[in-house]
């Protein structure tokens, strides 16, 4: 994994739709500029799951609405990045747990790893204090309460940890939809609502 510069690499899966929140990506490496002193690419780098230029890239991005379902190629290299020490953020458009993505995705992890590798991760964990610090564990997004999905608030994230790092985020609150606006106008905002995706990307890179 040969990146240079942090490089926000996005998922292409055949299944499902992958292609979600295309602002996200630009607002995050806006917050990446202003909060640190991380290089990085200015540009999203979109790959397929399927090919191997996966392995130059220590951090990827999955989401989507609807199945999951991985083809031989795409399982084979999922697995092998993760466990050749990549980090993928997964996050679940629906906020659902009993959604269509969440079922597949999870039903996926089972398959790769075993029924009890995805597991929910406690609020102390030190994502939570990688570069900001969150106490209550994971922030909450405006996109839980909207009366679709399941309507719940979720007070925690899921990973697959390998050797005690986390190979594998998971998340059901939605984190793409939050942050899916124009950088610009983060300006009015009482709080920038992006930190947490800041430190997704510091404990993907220096874990």
């Amino acid at each position: 994994m040969s990146a240079a510069k942090f490089t926000f690499t996005r998922l292409r899966y055949r299944s499902g739709d992958w292609d979600t929140d295309q602002r996200m990506p630009a607002n995050i490496l806006n917050s990446l500029l202003e909060y640190t002193t991380i290089p990085i690419n200015t540009q999203e780098n979109v790959i397929d799951l399927s090919s191997d230029e996966i392995f130059s890239y220590p951090f990827c991005y999955l989401s989507g609405h609807r199945l999951v379902q991985f083809d031989s190629k795409e399982a084979a290299n999922f697995k092998k990045y993760v466990q050749n020490g990549g980090f993928v953020f997964v996050d679940d458009c629906n906020h659902d747990i009993d959604g269509l993505f969440a079922k597949s995705f999870e039903s996926q992890m089972d398959a790769l790893f075993g029924p009890k590798a995805l597991k929910k991760i406690p609020n102390n964990h030190p994502i939570y204090h990688s570069f900001f610090t969150f106490e209550k564990g994971p922030p909450n997004t405006g996109f839980e309460l909207n009366g679709w999905g399941d309507d719940l608030v979720h007070d925690y994230l899921k990973a697959i940890e390998i050797n005690g790092r986390i190979g594998v985020l998971y998340s059901n609150k939605d984190y793409g939809c939050e942050w899916d606006y124009d950088f610009r106008n983060k300006r009015f905002l009482a709080e920038d609502n992006t930190k947490f995706g800041v430190n997704i990307i510091v404990y993907a890179m220096t874990w």
